[in-house]
C-alpha cells in the first residue's frame, strides 16, 4: 500500500502534478533524460516503421519533448499532445522540432482520419485509469481516447504505449477498451524476470492483425547479448544531453534546418560557415 501511494497519479491530476518544478526535471535531470530516450527508442522499434522513410507520428503525453527529440533524430516529423502547460512550456524553451498541442487525451484527439503513420506514448496511459473528477469515468475516457486514436491512424499503422500498470485489473481495463475501439495487438513485456529492468509496452495494430513482437530478455540465448549491447550504446549516446539533442555533423545540421523550413519556421540562410566548429574563446 505504501508503494502505491508514491505513484504520481495518486498524488494529483497530471496537469497539477507536472507543475513548473516537476517539469524542470525533464530538462535538467540526466537520469530522467536517459531513461526517456531509451524507452522512446524501444517504442519506435516496436512501431516497425519502414526503413529510410520519414513518417508523420503522434506523441501522446509528449511532456517536455524528450521522446520527440528521438523521433526528430530518426528523421520523422511529429505532433505532441500533453495536458500540462508547464511541460509544454519546457518543450517550447528547448525548441523541439515537433508541433505541440495542449489537450486531455481522455477527451479524445482532434485529428482528421488517417493523419498519422504511427503513435508512441511514454509513461502516460496509466493516468486515464484514474477518476480525477466526478464526471470522469475511466472506461469511457479510455474508449474515447482509443476510438479517436484509431480514427486518426492510417490503416496498417501501429501505436505503442510504454506504461506502468498498477495491477492486472488495470491492464485488463486498458486492453479491453483498446480492443473495443477496433485495435488488435497486446502487451509486450521486456525483461519479465527482472524487477528493475521490466517494462510494459502495449502494442496495438490499426486495421490489421499483426504478429505481436517478442519482449527483450525473453530469449536469453538468442537476444540477451544484442540487447545488452544496444542498451549500452544508448546509455553512452545520451550521457551528456542535459535536455538538448546531441550535436551532430554538418549534414545533420543542414537536414535539421531543411525540416524547419518545411514546417514554416524562420531559418537562417546556409553559408560556408554553417556548422563550422568555432574556436574556443578564453
Amino acid at each position: 500500500m505504501a508503494s502505491s501511494c508514491r505513484r504520481p497519479e495518486h498524488m494529483a491530476p497530471p496537469e497539477i502534478f507536472y507543475n513548473e518544478e516537476e517539469a524542470k526535471k525533464y530538462s535538467q535531470n540526466s537520469r530522467i533524460i536517459e531513461i526517456q530516450s531509451q524507452m522512446s527508442g524501444r517504442a519506435v522499434e516496436l512501431l516497425n516503421l519502414p526503413e529510410d522513410q520519414p513518417c508523420f507520428l503522434l506523441d501522446v503525453g509528449c511532456g517536455s519533448g524528450l521522446s520527440g527529440d528521438y523521433l526528430s533524430e530518426e528523421g520523422h516529423c511529429w505532433v505532441g499532445v500533453d495536458i500540462s502547460t508547464a511541460m509544454l512550456d519546457v518543450a517550447l524553451d528547448r525548441e523541439v522540432e515537433g508541433d505541440l498541442l495542449l489537450g486531455d487525451m481522455g477527451e479524445g484527439l482532434p485529428f482528421r482520419p488517417g493523419t498519422f503513420d504511427g503513435c508512441i506514448s511514454i509513461s502516460a496511459l496509466q493516468w486515464l485509469c484514474n477518476a480525477d473528477k466526478k464526471t470522469h469515468s475511466p472506461h469511457k475516457r479510455l474508449y474515447t481516447f482509443f476510438s479517436t486514436l484509431y480514427s486518426s491512424l492510417s490503416r496498417g499503422a501501429r501505436a505503442v504505449f510504454q506504461l506502468y500498470p498498477e495491477n492486472s485489473e488495470q491492464l485488463e481495463l486498458i486492453t479491453s477498451q483498446a480492443m473495443k475501439a477496433g485495435f488488435s495487438g497486446g502487451m509486450v513485456v521486456d525483461y519479465p524476470n527482472s524487477t528493475k529492468a521490466k517494462k510494459f509496452f502495449l502494442c496495438l495494430f490499426a486495421g490489421f492483425s499483426g504478429t505481436l513482437p517478442k519482449g527483450l530478455g525473453s530469449e536469453t540465448v538468442d537476444r540477451g547479448i544484442p540487447s545488452q549491447v544496444q542498451f549500452t550504446g544508448q546509455r553512452s549516446r545520451f550521457k551528456n544531453m542535459k535536455g538538448k539533442s546531441a550535436k551532430k555533423g554538418k549534414d545533420w545540421i543542414l537536414e535539421k534546418k531543411e525540416r524547419r523550413r518545411r514546417q514554416g519556421r524562420e531559418v537562417r540562410a546556409d553559408t560556408k560557415y554553417t556548422a563550422r566548429q568555432r574556436r574556443p574563446h578564453f
